[in-house]
């Protein structure tokens, strides 16, 4: 049933081809390839799978479709109907086009996935993303298409690489503006629509940033449709959430401040969105304004964390600043029970009376 077949590599070494078939009424049934570099080594797989193939189980299991890990991946992109986010999208490509995508869903096991995961070389936020991103896919191939990939190979390879620190949660920021950074920041983007001509609005973006505690992506999402000034609230799509990053539309509450900060912005002819910019211009625009007034450390998604903070210390509670943050879980917002109500940080401050004048009651 088996043979080894020697054969001369371009070093001038020797490689030895162990393959096993299994006929039937004179038809190959079922035949396996494995290369080695010892041909004793060749022989034991031989030997090996020769005895497991005769046995009627593993048979049965070698029959089975066993495709590699490139092709799963390639199935779910296209068979699965809830849309994928960009970020996951790209991550399994890239997995896709790794080596480690022509093993075969029967080999893949928990040292397997280790070995992969740690050899990526990222930082342990990131492996953790990705590790999510693959284990989301691994779940589904045996119970949806019926893969020989055991039920425990997931979660196996979870515990060792957070123990050994490959992956990990994202770690949580708690950086905080103080107020005269914010005064400096406010000051130059001022400056840089009148002396530059900038077209993003970076004052009322920060704005917002603080008192709608929403990310940069989603406050240039939002249109004006969404926005119900009665209902103090507005619809937030594509919310981030650790499940549904698309199609997670979620209406969240508006502090008076944001929604002064909305009614001021514009419309613009045509244009449906309140914020009608590139969240990633936005991002830069602030990063380079930190830069040159040599502010260290300081990005535009902390002043969401800023606007938390601010609920917090002015004593809301954690249900309340869910309404706001679009949380789900509470789980998130526990690192802000322990702030003190101190009272409200930004009460009185200039910039959003120039950029959102209070109108007259």
């Amino acid at each position: 049933m088996g043979a080894i077949t020697p054969r001369i590599n371009k070093d001038g070494t020797t490689s030895y081809k162990a393959q096993v078939r299994v006929r039937k009424a004179g038809k190959v049934l079922h035949q396996e390839t494995k290369t080695f570099s010892r041909r004793q080594a060749a022989v034991v797989w031989m030997k090996k799978r020769e005895a497991e193939l005769t046995d009627p189980a593993g048979l049965k299991k070698a029959l089975a479709e066993d495709p590699p890990l490139r092709d799963i991946l390639k199935r779910a992109r296209e068979e699965t109907k809830k849309p994928m986010s960009t970020s996951k999208t790209n991550v399994l490509k890239m997995m896709e086009a790794h080596d480690f995508s022509l093993t075969v869903a029967s080999q893949i096991d928990s040292a397997a996935l280790v070995k992969f995961i740690s050899g990526m070389n990222v930082s342990a936020s990131t492996g953790g993303n990705y590790f999510s991103h693959l284990a989301s896919v691994l779940k589904i191939a045996r119970p949806a298409w019926g893969y020989p990939i055991a039920e425990l190979v997931v979660e196996d390879a979870r515990i060792v690489l957070r123990r050994m620190g490959v992956i990990a949660r994202s770690v949580h920021r708690d950086r905080r503006p103080t107020i005269d950074e914010m005064n400096r920041l406010m000051d130059y983007f001022s400056k840089s629509v009148s002396t530059r001509g900038d077209t993003v609005p970076m004052t009322s973006i920060c704005l917002m940033s603080i008192f709608s505690i929403r990310r940069s992506i989603e406050i240039c999402g939002i249109t004006w449709n969404d926005f119900d000034e009665e209902g103090a609230r507005v619809l937030v799509r594509d919310l981030k959430h650790p499940d549904e990053k698309i199609g997670n539309d979620t209406w969240c509450a508006l502090t008076p401040e944001a929604i002064r900060v909305i009614k001021a912005q514009p419309k613009i002819a045509g244009e449906s969105r309140i914020f009608p910019y590139a969240q990633k211009s936005a991002s830069m625009a602030f990063t380079n304004a930190a830069l040159a007034l040599g502010i260290e450390d300081l990005t535009l998604n902390d002043l969401r964390h800023e606007g938390c903070s601010r609920l917090a210390e002015m004593g809301w509670s954690i249900p309340k600043m869910a309404s706001v943050s679009g949380h789900r879980s509470w789980q998130t917002l526990k690192r802000y029970t322990h702030v003190r109500a101190t009272g409200d940080k930004w009460n009185g401050w200039e910039w959003l009376d120039r950029v959102a004048p209070q109108a007259a009651s």
